[in-house]
């Protein structure tokens, strides 16, 4: 067999051999960009010539701040594909760690979604490394309060498309990310060509594989874990692409998925959770029979939600799983042969199962001890995980290393169960689980249990301190705005009856308007702990 590097220029290679007119559309600042894969090879080889002029040497740092959209894209591949290592900023990290991580990875230069750029422009001072800033807009004289800035179409228009992407060794570095750390400083994760090349590869297969005739609409940001890997993912399969662009509501989301006839998306619970209502708060506006399936990861998908997208919607509602650490996709949830034929609550049960592992990779669920656990479907251990696209250190930190690995294994922090058939359930995460009276309580499956009442919203349970029972589950509740001065405790309490056993129906409700969420649209427990410790959690 030839020594053939696995290396990101093949997806673009295949997109632009195979399908040089499919379209990408991207929502701009100024309106819909539409162009091909045929134009997006090109302009990559003229950003790679670019990066060449701003002094980038192979395997430098290229740091992005921007949304999901063509520009982005472009830099996925010009720098990856030239032997450089693109960095993707989350724009929804704390000034003080977006700080730490532009420091830390040492960018050279920086590129800025138009919108960004005063957010960058106030803490440019203390970027010590960057030596450069390029705008991203469609806007022709933008004025740039930053040092030396340069618009993105000017310095596309004055390099060559001619361009030959080089070889390599495929565990090259490609693209760097740092986790949305809820303590601590983020750590650095560095994924290398060919972990991007595999993980792409399997994902593309099975019942969730995607080709040329789907539609496909990246919500997760391109700046947190590669977008789930879509970008690439989707590329590589010939796709017609949809980038929502900046700062995206259900409104837009739903007006793209309509008018685009997107087929496929993936995102967070609560995406999805808006998206539901704002269609049905439209009633005949949106038709979404063209969509083939929607996922679901970044935290666990409540029952109801994905009931209410069959039966409301008529669409498919899958769950998945991954981590920064794992590239991300690790789990898929698609249906054995044998459940194919489940109806009504068993079928959407089985949907909100985590999934079952993906080819490539191997797993362990441990307990305390490091014995693994049966795979009964009841008994829970900490999930293991090891294989080709799943990181073996972090960024420059030895100590958080030593700390995140046993004999080779990524520990993921999720405590799980697996079913007799594979299926994964994440339980909850080590630090989220409630222990009262020497038994466990699943805050997740908890709060899911709340989030099926017709009227609630949202809902996040975190443990609070009891004399008696050592902890106890406190239900911090966000209502429908209907439903809000009508619904109460005990109205809650008598719905969780024949849910969950009896123990771990919480001694108290709270509700309130919103429930605080990290970087990516996760629940954020440790803000709710905090208001409760200070008293701002009250009945």
């Amino acid at each position: 067999m030839m020594d053939f590097p696995l290396l990101l220029k093949t997806v673009l290679y295949r997109a632009v051999t195979v399908f040089p007119e499919q379209e990408i559309v991207s929502r701009d600042f100024s309106g819909m960009h539409r162009y091909t894969y045929r134009d997006l090879d090109q302009r990559v080889r003229r950003l790679a010539n670019a990066l060449e002029s701003l002094g980038v040497g192979p395997g430098e740092r290229v740091a992005s701040f921007a949304w999901n959209n063509h520009r982005h894209l472009e830099l996925y591949f010009a720098v990856p594909c030239s032997q450089r290592v693109l960095h993707t900023v989350n724009i929804r990290l704390f000034r003080e760690q977006i700080i730490y991580t532009v420091n830390h990875a040492e960018d050279r230069v920086m590129f800025v979604d138009e919108d960004l750029v005063p957010r960058i422009a106030s803490i440019a001072p203390e970027l010590k490394t960057v030596e450069k800033y390029v705008v991203m807009t469609d806007k022709p004289n933008l004025e740039v309060p930053l040092p030396g800035a340069v618009l993105y179409e000017d310095l596309l228009s004055e390099h060559s498309p001619e361009y030959t992407f080089p070889e390599f060794d495929e565990r090259s570095p490609a693209i760097m990310a740092y986790t949305s750390a809820t303590t601590g400083d983020p750590k650095g994760v560095v994924y290398t060509h060919r972990g991007l090349f595999l993980h792409c590869l399997t994902a593309m297969s099975g019942e969730f594989g995607v080709d040329d005739a789907d539609v496909t609409m990246p919500i997760v940001p391109m700046f947190h874990v590669n977008a789930w890997g879509r970008p690439y993912i989707d590329t590589w399969a010939g796709c017609k692409q949809v980038y929502p662009g900046h700062r995206p509501t259900a409104e837009v989301l739903c007006d793209l998925i309509q008018e685009e006839k997107v087929t496929f998306s993936a995102g967070v619970p609560t995406i999805w959770m808006g998206v539901l209502q704002h269609v049905l708060a439209n009633p005949g506006k949106y038709d979404f029979r063209h969509v083939r399936y929607f996922m679901s990861g970044g935290a666990a998908l409540p029952a109801a939600l994905t009931q209410q997208f069959q039966e409301k919607l008529g669409v498919r509602l899958h769950q998945g799983y991954g981590q920064t650490e794992t590239t991300p996709i690790t789990f898929v949830n698609p249906l054995k042969a044998r459940h194919r034929n489940l109806t009504g609550p068993e079928l959407y049960r089985m949907r909100t199962k985590t999934g079952l592992l993906l080819p490539c990779l191997e797993m362990r669920v441990v307990d305390a001890e490091g014995r693994e656990v049966p795979h009964d479907g009841r008994t829970m251990g900490e999930l293991l995980l090891r294989g080709p696209w799943i990181i073996d250190e972090y960024y420059k930190a030895p100590e958080k290393s030593k700390e995140a690995f046993v004999d080779g294994w990524f520990r993921t922090g999720d405590v799980v169960t697996v079913d007799p058939d594979g299926y994964l359930q994440v339980v909850d995460r080590t630090k989220d689980l409630i222990k009262s009276g020497g038994e466990w309580i699943s805050s997740v499956d908890l709060e899911n249990a709340i989030m099926a009442h017709p009227d609630v919203a949202e809902a996040a349970v975190i443990a609070i301190a009891s004399e008696k029972w050592q902890e106890r589950p406190l239900a911090c509740v966000v209502l429908k705005p209907s439903a809000r001065g009508k619904v109460t405790k005990d109205d809650l309490r008598r719905f969780l009856e024949d849910k969950v056993a009896k123990w771990w129906i919480p001694d108290d409700f709270v509700f309130i308007d919103e429930i605080p969420k990290t970087s990516v649209g996760k629940f954020y427990k440790r803000e709710l702990r905090a208001q409760y410790e200070e008293g701002r959690l009250t009945s």
